[in-house]
C-alpha cells in the first residue's frame, strides 16, 4: 500500500508579531499629530465604503496585515476579506472591502497597503520561481537577505507563494560558509567541529565552491551542501557523485531565465535573495466606492 502524503497546512504567523508590527506602522504614519488631511476635511462622523483591489496579476500575502491596520484604528469598522493569502488574483480581482469610519478607513489606508504590497511582491516573485521548478523536485527557497524587522513576514510571504524557508537566522541551524572554512582549516575540520558543538538536532551545512571541497564535505557527512555558483555542469557532477547522500542546495546566478536549467541537474533546493530583496511590489489598491 502506498504510504499517505500529508498536505502541508496553510503558513501561518503568530497574530502578537502582526499586531506588533502594524501598531508600530500606524505610530510612525500617524506623528505627534495624526492624520492632519484627513481630520482637516472629513467630521469626525463621516462614513465610507471602500475596495481593495489588485492593480496587476500575482500572489496576495498580507490579508491579516491589512486588516489589523483597520482594526487598530477603529474596532467598529468592517473588513471583509475576499481572497486568503496565497490566492492568485488578476487585474481587477477584489480583494477586500471596508466598510465603517471614513477617518479610519482614510488614516490606515497606507500602512495596510504597504504591507499587502510588500508581501505580495515577494510571494508573487516565489510563485514565479516555483512555477517553473514545479516539473521538478526541487524547491525554491530564501535566505537571510531580508529588510532588518521584516524577516518572519518576508518568509512567510515566500511559503504563501509556494517556496520554502531556509534558515531562519543564525541560532536555528549552522551554515558554514568560505570564511568560516577559511579560518577552521579546511571543509571537513569546520564539519567535525560543528558537530562537536551542537545537539543532534541541529543540521549542518556547508558552502562548497568546487568538487574537491564537494567530495570533502561527502566524507565527513555533512547533512546539506551548498553549491555555490557552480555551473550547470559541475552541478550535474555533483549530483551525479552524492548519490542521494546528503541533500543539496544550488545558490548564485537564480533568475528566471536560468532556474528551471538548474533545477533539472536534479539538486534538492536552490536558494536566492531575489525574492526577498528584489522582489517589485504588487500594484494593490484602494477605492473609495461612491454612490
Amino acid at each position: 500500500m502506498a504510504e499517505d502524503v500529508q498536505t502541508a497546512f496553510p503558513p501561518s504567523l503568530p497574530q502578537l508579531l502582526i499586531v506588533d508590527a502594524v501598531r508600530a506602522a500606524l505610530l510612525e504614519d500617524l506623528g505627534r499629530a495624526g492624520d492632519l488631511t484627513t481630520n482637516a476635511t472629513l467630521p469626525e462622523s463621516a462614513r465610507a465604503k471602500a475596495v481593495i483591489s489588485s492593480r496587476e496579476a500575482g500572489t496576495i500575502c498580507g490579508i491579516h496585515f491589512a486588516s489589523t491596520a483597520f482594526a487598530l484604528m477603529d474596532q467598529e469598522l468592517k473588513f471583509t476579506g475576499l481572497v486568503k493569502d496565497g490566492a492568485k488574483v488578476k487585474p481587477g480581482d477584489h480583494i477586500a472591502r471596508l466598510e465603517g469610519n471614513a477617518r479610519a478607513i482614510l488614516s490606515a489606508e497606507r500602512v495596510a497597503l504597504n504591507f499587502l504590497m510588500h508581501l505580495s511582491g515577494i510571494a508573487s516573485s516565489t510563485a514565479k520561481f516555483a512555477d517553473l521548478i514545479g516539473h521538478t523536485n526541487a524547491k525554491i527557497c530564501d535566505t537571510r537577505k531580508t529588510i532588518p524587522g521584516m524577516r518572519a513576514f518576508a518568509k512567510y510571504a515566500v511559503k504563501c507563494g509556494g517556496g520554502s524557508n531556509h534558515r531562519f537566522g543564525l541560532d536555528d541551524a549552522i551554515l558554514i560558509k568560505d570564511n568560516h572554512i577559511a579560518i577552521a582549516g579546511g571543509v571537513a575540520k569546520a564539519i567535525i567541529a560543528a558537530r562537536a558543538y551542537v545537539g543532534h538536532l541541529v543540521k549542518i551545512e556547508v558552502e562548497v565552491d568546487n568538487l574537491e571541497q564537494f567530495e570533502e564535505a561527502l566524507s565527513v557527512h555533512a547533512d546539506v551542501i551548498l553549491l555555490d555558483n557552480m555551473s550547470l555542469e559541475l552541478l550535474d557532477k555533483a549530483v551525479k557523485i552524492n548519490g542521494g547522500r546528503a541533500k543539496l542546495e544550488a545558490s548564485g546566478n537564480i533568475a528566471f531565465d536560468t532556474v528551471k536549467a538548474i533545477a533539472e541537474t536534479g539538486v534538492d533546493y536552490i536558494s536566492t535573495s531575489k525574492i526577498t530583496m528584489a522582489a517589485a511590489t504588487l500594484d494593490i489598491g484602494l477605492d473609495i466606492e461612491i454612490k
